[in-house]
């Protein structure tokens, strides 16, 4: 029985010695690749750290090395026509995204990206043409389509061709579902602006039109469509339309507010001036509306009670130019002007206390206290005493 076994070790053995030999012919062609790999890796991610502490020259000049280790590294390629572009070496880039597209064995996915590298080459060094032949060659081979798109509205917006920049947010739009009515409306504005500079109305509305169905809260629209109305001699409907902008944007109420009140008084219609200041009062955090209606009041109540709503409305909006329109109503005002100079210095006391007396210059924070580290940005040495108005 020991005879038979040990006639058979020979063959029963074979199978474990191939095994062996596979193992260690695969433990050394992974020891050989693992160190490529290590080499690449070291040098690579080296690279990035340069990147990222702002040392793009030593980026490249690792980079550079790469290919001379791995001649397929084609995303060590990609990072180098980025730092080229980013540094300004825009030829560099475009020769090295077309050695790119036109070497074999890219896979789609690798070729659809350096032709939108390649695209953004272009655009960096003016060649809005050649950038825009690429994009539309990638959007009518329904590849890359949001990126190619967007990246045409971007050149239809630098040359001013509104109407292929609204076609082509409507393509993204439906490519993507991301709304694109608030871009949309201003390019409509855009056409709208022309048109009245060239004096035809009725195009200048139609585009106004189009730009409220693709944003119906567009302010700019409704500053044009006022504008217009104003020029066409339709007080009524500058009225309607100047009043809209503030309700839907109160940011936006001093850019329309001498137009309106200049389209009420020609209107005579006071009562509506009236009611629309009021209303603008509680929602403006700001004095203009206040000064407004102190004018109507001082007209139909006379100035001591114009001079009281101010110094009310002042007290809870302190500003210099609420305090200088109290001290004209206090002049104007009979009797003893002591009443006025106690308003007076109680609004000029709450804009010291709100105003900082320094401020940051590195990123403009405000502060009403010296510090020598700026608590918002960390920087040192950067708040500083404010030299104006209200500083010191």
């Amino acid at each position: 029985m020991s005879a038979t076994w040990l006639h058979y070790l020979p063959i029963l053995l074979l199978p474990v010695a191939a095994l062996s030999g596979w193992y260690a012919g695969r433990r050394g062609g992974a020891l050989q690749t693992g160190r490529r790999v290590r080499r690449l890796s070291s040098t690579y991610f080296r690279g990035l750290n340069y990147l990222l502490n702002e040392q793009p020259d030593k980026a490249i000049e690792l980079f550079l090395q790469l290919p001379e280790v791995d001649k397929d590294t084609v995303e060590t390629q990609f990072s180098l026509g980025y730092l080229f572009r980013r540094r300004g070496e825009v030829d560099r880039a475009i020769r090295l995204h077309q050695g790119l597209i036109a070497r074999g064995g890219l896979s789609e996915e690798q070729r659809r990206y350096a032709m939108l590298e390649l695209g953004e080459d272009y655009m960096r060094a003016g060649l809005l043409d050649r950038a825009e032949t690429l994009f539309t060659d990638l959007v009518q081979a329904a590849v890359s389509v949001p990126q190619a798109l967007r990246h045409l509205i971007s050149i239809y917006q630098a040359e001013r061709d509104w109407d292929k920049a609204i076609a082509h947010a409507r393509s993204f739009e439906d490519a993507t579902g991301e709304p694109m009515g608030v871009l949309i409306a201003q390019f409509q504005c855009e056409l709208a602006e022309q048109a009245r500079l060239q004096g035809d109305q009725e195009t200048a509305r139609a585009r106004i039109a189009d730009a409220l169905v693709a944003d119906p809260h567009s302010t700019r629209a409704g500053i044009l469509e006022g504008q217009i109305e104003l020029a066409a001699g339709n007080d009524a409907a500058a009225i309607r339309a100047f009043e809209r902008v503030p309700r839907q944007d109160i940011d936006y109420l001093p850019e329309v507010l001498q137009p309106l009140l200049d389209a009420y008084r020609r209107g005579h219609d006071t009562a509506r001036a009236r009611a629309f200041l009021a209303e603008m009062v509680e929602r403006y955090p700001g004095v203009a509306p206040v000064l407004a209606l102190s004018r109507i009041v001082r007209e139909e109540e006379g100035v001591e009670a114009a001079r009281k709503f101010v110094a009310r409305q002042v007290r809870q909006r302190p500003s210099v130019r609420g305090q200088a329109t109290l001290i004209d109503l206090g002049m104007e005002a009979p009797g003893d002007a002591s009443a006025t100079l106690a308003q007076i210095k109680q609004i000029s006391d709450q804009l010291l206390v709100r105003a900082p007396a320094y401020r940051c210059n590195r990123c403009g924070f405000g502060a009403r206290a010296h510090h020598w580290q700026c608590p918002s940005c960390k920087n040192w040495g950067t708040i500083r005493p404010q030299y104006n108005l209200l500083g010191e």
